[in-house]
């Protein structure tokens, strides 16, 4: 740019004294930030729908953020650690594994309590299991609101006909449980599920330094 202005006026400019017009004219250097958007054209309508769940939530009813967290394999890992000042950590890059685990979860958000399992696939079943066992937990509530984001097994026919099952009168007169109400998140919006942020922490205590010897060992430390 200073030699382009040269050339072109016959006076030399430094790089200084751009910097300084341009800061005299009201500009600054920015780097821009990366936005959190979702492509899903019904966005504001299903977030309006979870927000006024949450909202108006009643003492007798639960609000549940779900997701699965894996699959991840077990092996050593690496992250930061206060070590000596001449000790040089190092962590083999090829390593056998020694297993792996997919963690299905629900975070009730009113409690901040986590209700969990193992899971050997992430398929609607899993989802099954997972609302089956919320019934039984929280059996004396009147209504479970239920939010996931949108992955097929998520939004399956079979899913819903189960909902649909357990939300009969018949089935709910039988067994004396709540009414499970789905709340969906947008698609392409994870950054709403709140359960992202457990297993993020999850992630940072349990997994990172780790050296599990065994699945068994790494599911001690997750149910801890």
């Amino acid at each position: 740019m200073a030699g382009a202005y040269h050339k072109t006026h016959g006076e030399r400019i430094s790089v200084s004294s751009i910097s300084e017009y341009f800061t005299s004219a009201g500009y600054k250097f920015k780097k821009a930030k990366k936005v959190l958007t979702s492509d899903d054209p019904n966005y504001r309508e299903k977030l309006a729908k979870i927000t006024d769940a949450l909202s108006q939530l009643a003492p007798n009813e639960k609000f549940f953020s779900i997701d699965e967290f894996g699959p991840f394999s077990i092996r050593m890992r690496g992250g930061i650690a206060l070590v000596p000042g001449d000790e040089v950590r190092t962590i083999p890059q090829r390593q056998k594994s020694k297993g792996s685990l997919i963690c299905t979860a629900a975070l009730e958000l009113s409690t901040n309590q986590i209700t969990h399992f193992y899971s050997k696939k992430k398929n609607t079943e899993e989802m099954i299991k997972l609302l089956r066992r919320l019934l039984v937990i929280y059996k004396n509530q009147n209504r479970l609101f239920v939010s996931w984001d949108a992955a097929s097994w998520h939004v399956s026919k079979k899913l819903y006909k189960v909902v649909g099952e357990i939300n009969s009168d018949a089935f709910r007169t039988r067994h004396k449980t709540p009414l499970v109400d789905l709340m969906p998140l947008p698609s392409g919006a994870q950054f709403l599920n709140v359960i992202e942020s457990v297993f993020s922490g999850m992630a940072r205590a349990i997994l990172h330094n780790s050296n599990y010897q065994s699945v068994f060992g790494c599911k001690e430390a997750i149910d801890r």
